[in-house]
């Protein structure tokens, strides 16, 4: 990595420990990445946690709503390098310099901030292709992003998809959350799953409010969900073979983790209901030596040259 001023050097940790306190899955994922591509994802984090505090916290939407046009401008700011090294920012000052050194799109993060508009006002969704527009501003804007940072190999085949399936892995991770949450967002008055989906299973709206429906087929809703989830994921997972072995492992642990809280969801559907569902840490590190190793990317290779 090139040379970095100390200014920048402290704005990056400064981001590292955001992720690390409040990121641990993406913190677990991101640690297998050499140090300037590390810091480049933390400011990515740390630019879009921020995105994220702002529609979850407890101010009235008019004043979130002014809060992400301010931050929107903010990006502006980045986007034509008028962030100098000196800035008071320290999330901006990291995200400025990641993008100088990497090819970042940007414009995910206008993405990021449309789709945190959506919940601020309170949108709901009919069918899964209204959702799919969601959760790609939220999480498929990531990938794409997170793609800027980690580049492709020089060679590999199908380069071109590369974007494609980092937006679809992204929106894998994010179906998969909200299936974890659901408890959790309910609680917030927030319902994502689609109402045809609802409607096909007989579930209400409320339906995570209680720690058993009692009406309509909450675990066949729930697999109906999952199986959505899966199929994301092995189409995203293709992105593997086209990354250096170093991101390509930093992928397969962060959407391992992802695909593993997945199956446990599939296993126990209620579980969500009750407590928020996790990996213990034991797993995560398994699923990190399976990235190192380049069992997950070949194994994708081998898929994908099947289909």
């Amino acid at each position: 990595m090139l040379h970095v001023p100390p200014a920048v050097a402290a704005a990056y940790s400064y981001c590292e420990s955001v992720t690390g306190q409040q990121a641990r899955n993406f913190a677990y994922g991101i640690r297998l990445l050499p140090t300037g591509k590390r810091r480049a994802m933390s400011a990515l984090y740390a630019f879009s946690r921020r995105v994220d505090d702002i529609g979850d916290g407890p101010l009235e939407p008019s004043v979130k709503e002014s809060r992400l046009e301010a931050t929107r401008e903010l990006l502006e700011r980045i986007r034509s390098d008028a962030i100098g090294e000196d800035d008071t920012d320290p999330v901006a000052v990291a995200l400025s310099d990641a993008a100088r050194r990497y090819p970042l799109p940007l414009g995910g993060l206008d993405e990021l901030i449309d789709g945190v508009l959506l919940d601020v006002r309170g949108a709901t969704y009919g069918t899964w292709e209204e959702l799919e527009v969601y959760c790609r501003c939220v999480a498929g804007a990531i990938g794409r992003l997170s793609l800027g940072v980690f580049g492709t190999l020089p060679g590999a085949q199908e380069t071109a998809r590369a974007p494609e399936y980092a937006d679809t892995l992204g929106l894998a991770l994010q179906l998969t959350n909200i299936l974890r949450d659901l408890r959790e967002d309910a609680d917030q008055g927030r319902t994502y799953l689609p109402a045809e989906d609802l409607e096909k299973f007989g579930c209400s709206p409320d339906f995570p409010s209680r720690d058993v429906p009692s009406e309509g087929d909450f675990r066949g809703l729930m697999q109906h969900e999952v199986q959505r989830a899966r199929a994301l994921f092995r189409h995203g997972y293709q992105l593997l073979p086209l990354l250096d072995r170093r991101s390509g492992a930093c992928v397969a642990a962060m959407a391992g983790i992802y695909q593993r809280l997945l199956e446990r969801i599939a296993a126990d559907p209620y579980a969500v209901l009750r407590r928020r569902v996790s990996l213990p840490s034991r797993q995560k590190a398994y699923v990190a030596v399976r990235g190192l190793s380049g069992v997950d990317a070949r194994q994708a290779a081998r898929r994908s040259a099947r289909t």
